[in-house]
């Protein structure tokens, strides 16, 4: 705890001495605007951000004039939570010259950074551009009243079904509008195929809890993990119960193909029409058109089924560009621009799309309105047999359930609730098990979240 506290009060030190130097980490260059020193920006992202360099590679050719000698660099991560580890280890190690300036973060990983004093307070500069925005956009970037984070997607739970399977199988896909009408179609599928095409599939590891649970059944079954004083609830929410009885269902009356997401042998089932739908956000799209590209046109998107007994469809999810709080941050200021930038030079945006498109790399709906009115947003696509993604991405933001609450314990939560979820996909405990061990070890570790902000 000393060793912390020595930490912050250096940090707070470094930046006080900052702000009486002022302009020391800049140059005014023509008409007052700052220049930015010779350097390279380092941002960490996961997924597949290397395709982001095109765009901040062009970006910065506009931009010499601020930035001359300046360059961009991205650094892979595993996921969120790697992020959130190598950022806090690097921190609390005093290694604040190996920290990175900015990095592309979820939620439940943001909050925890945020509670550490990590990542910069971006309040005063978001506040005043937030009526741009998609409403709500900023609320999952909220700590103690502050904002943390500047929105950068907003995506929702989708479903995506390959119309190929379903007309040779006779089904209608509208069937699927509620989770009974989804779990029906699993039975017939199953049933028409002699059991060799799935509806859908699932994880043996952590991405049942984050694809399945958090982001998808749980919250559209208005589900909770922590009660309103922060108790842990989930052994005896009902929410918890109506989603994991689903998930259950699904996968006890083997509905559900077994295979790891993002791997070879799930791709190869896609690819010979083994699996149906993917419940998933609509980020799956750039996985699929890069992996599965010989199934163009076969695939449809539709929105998210709902649980008849709540009636909201699928949950947004939120993603974060966060400035990492560096004793100097000398690119803060130009990685708040980039920011911005993205957000609202619809051209650039748009060609840096049509370059993902030609290259089935990944790319997300822009969420400042003003962009979205652009007829470019809703183009049809070859891939979804003429259906505009784009378009039925925003459509599917409609009628939205509200997301798990978050609180800085939820990245500590998130491992407990997924490690039991992996042994019941292994067949080492029944779903009933799952969930009250849940419950016992939440309490045991945690006890009480803080979910107040």
């Amino acid at each position: 705890m000393n060793k912390r506290m020595s930490i912050v009060f250096s940090v707070a030190f470094a930046v006080f001495i900052l702000s009486l130097t002022g302009c020391s980490q800049k140059e005014k260059g023509v008409g007052g605007k700052a220049v930015y020193p010779a350097g390279t920006v380092v941002i960490y992202g996961y997924g597949q951000p290397q395709y982001l360099l095109q765009y901040y590679d062009a970006w910065l050719e506009k931009n010499r004039d601020i930035a001359p000698d300046v360059k961009i660099e991205i650094v892979q991560t595993k996921g969120a939570a790697d992020t959130r580890e190598k950022l806090s280890m690097t921190y609390l190690a005093g290694s604040y010259q190996d920290l990175p300036d900015a990095i592309y973060i979820d939620p439940v990983n943001l909050k925890d950074l945020a509670a550490g004093g990590i990542i910069k307070d971006e309040t005063d500069y978001v506040k005043p551009v937030l009526s741009d925005f998609v409403a709500g956009c900023e609320n999952d970037a909220v700590y103690k009243g502050r904002i943390y984070g500047l929105p950068d997607q907003v995506r929702p739970q989708v479903l995506f079904y390959n119309k190929a399977v379903f007309d040779a199988y006779g089904i209608d896909p509208a069937t699927m509008s509620t989770m009974d009408g989804y779990i029906e179609a699993g039975r017939t599928l199953k049933q028409k195929s002699g059991g060799t095409v799935y509806l859908s599939y699932i994880d043996p590891g952590a991405m049942t809890w984050r694809y399945w649970g958090r982001r998808g059944l749980m919250p559209q079954a208005n589900a909770r993990i922590w009660g309103d004083d922060g108790s842990v609830v989930i052994g005896s929410d009902p929410g918890t119960k109506l989603a994991m009885g689903v998930l259950d269902t699904l996968y006890s009356e083997k509905l559900l193909l077994n295979s790891a997401i993002f791997q070879a042998p799930l791709y190869d089932a896609m690819r010979t029409g083994r699996i149906a739908t993917f419940y998933i956000g609509a980020f799956w799209d750039e996985f699929i058109r890069k992996n599965v590209n010989e199934t163009s046109g076969q695939w449809r998107v539709m929105p998210a089924p709902v649980f008849k007994e709540v009636g909201t469809g699928g949950a947004p999810v939120c993603s974060y560009f966060a400035v990492v709080a560096k004793p100097d941050g000398k690119y803060a200021g130009l990685v708040e621009k980039l920011w911005y930038d993205f957000h609202h030079d619809n051209e650039a945006r748009k060609t840096w799309v049509r370059a993902m498109v030609e290259q089935n790399a990944p790319y997300a709906n822009p969420i400042t309105l003003a962009m979205f009115e652009d007829p470019f947003w809703k183009e049809p696509s070859e891939f979804y047999g003429g259906q505009s993604f784009r378009e039925w991405e925003a459509k599917c933001l409609n009628n939205p359930s509200k997301n798990l609450a978050v609180t800085a314990q939820d990245a500590e939560a998130d491992l407990v609730i997924s490690h039991e979820l992996e042994l019941y996909v292994a067949g080492d405990q029944t779903m009933q098990q799952a969930v009250a061990n849940m419950d016992s070890v939440l309490k045991q570790r945690i006890g009480k979240a803080v979910v107040a902000e």
